[in-house]
């Protein structure tokens, strides 16, 4: 398996993000700040695996990517509705 060049800066782009997030969701001030980095990380990593499925050439990855997103957008929404519910 050898990497593209387009793929490659793909893959280094996602690290780089990857490493911003991070270290907002260290050293967010507040709770909704992390949050939002988490989600960010779960729409970097449904990215991820959308590039996997093109380094490996198998559209299967993708589905996988569908039902990530899909999960990780219900858990960011539960997440932020039970920070909602605290505040009132």
């Amino acid at each position: 398996m050898t990497l593209t060049g387009l793929q490659l800066l793909a893959v280094l782009l996602l690290a780089v993000a990857v490493a911003c997030v991070v270290i907002r969701l260290l050293l967010g001030p507040t709770p909704l700040d992390r949050v939002v980095a988490a989600d960010t990380l779960a729409v970097i990593t449904t990215a991820a695996i959308a590039v996997l499925a093109a380094v490996f050439d198998n559209p299967v990855y993708l589905d996988i990517a569908l039902v990530y997103g899909t999960l990780a957008f219900v858990g960011t929404v539960a997440i932020a509705r039970a920070i909602e519910g605290n505040k009132g």
